[in-house]
């Protein structure tokens, strides 16, 4: 029974130590697919700002029109640090708190929907974006990053892990 057991241990710590390689590829695409689609939300509200700055009107945020233009230049700027994995942690928090706001000030329903109509709050625009820059809030970039390539040509030293370092 021990030999079972020893090779059935084995053979798990392999599987995951494998599938753990996976996470540096994992979060790249992450980066790449999400900071993509930020790019294009943010370079689609500098262009449109006027009907941003109406929506935002509607929703009564407070100075609308520099609210807008802010919005856009998070989305956009922050898309493309996204997808570089420059400044990522830093950056992911900003898109987290970005992206909490939205749900807030304009997807007010499905959040509060969260619990009783599950599919609505999953359904909101915020919601995949969200989940995107907590993971890389949570996980940081990975290897394939820009932060990576930065700590090791400057020689700093790389977090260590539970660290509550911000890269």
């Amino acid at each position: 029974m021990n030999a079972l057991i020893h090779n059935l241990s084995k053979y798990h710590d392999r599987f995951f130590a494998l599938v753990s390689r996976l996470q540096s590829p994992f979060l790249l695409l992450v980066r790449l697919y999400w900071g993509w689609q930020l790019i294009e939300s943010g370079w689609g509200k500098l262009h449109n700002l006027d009907r941003v700055t109406q929506f935002f009107g509607s929703l009564n945020l407070p100075m609308p029109a520099q609210m807008a233009v802010f919005i856009a230049c998070v989305e956009f700027f922050g898309g493309i640090l996204f997808a570089l994995g420059l400044f990522s942690r830093m950056t992911s928090l900003v898109l987290t708190i970005n992206l909490i706001m939205a749900y807030v000030t304009a997807d007010r329903e499905a959040l509060f929907s969260v619990f009783s109509d599950p599919d609505k709050f999953y359904a909101a625009a915020p919601y995949t974006f969200l989940i995107a820059s907590v993971i890389v809030l949570i996980f940081g970039p990975g290897k394939f990053c820009v932060d990576y390539l930065l700590r090791r040509f400057v020689h700093l030293p790389s977090p260590a892990a539970g660290e509550s370092r911000v890269s």
